[in-house]
């Protein structure tokens, strides 16, 4: 049981994405094979989120730095 509380606890995030973007995903993959791509797509998108989550980075300041100006 100690295992899973440490994976738990070091990647809660990262498992919660993927489920998110599998579960939002499950739905298109019912409609067809460019829809099963979309929830590949889904699952990546989810595990960086999840991942952002796990470090700790602030959504703010990650999008201000996206959209700065060059």
């Amino acid at each position: 049981m100690n295992i899973f509380q440490e994976i738990l606890d070091k990647h809660l995030g990262k498992i919660a994405g993927v489920l998110l973007g599998l579960a939002f995903g499950w739905f298109a993959i019912t409609y067809g094979f460019f829809k099963a791509l979309f929830v590949a797509a889904c699952i990546v998108a989810g595990y960086f989120i999840g991942k952002r989550i796990d470090n700790r980075v602030n959504f703010r300041d990650f999008i201000a730095q996206f959209f700065r100006e060059r």
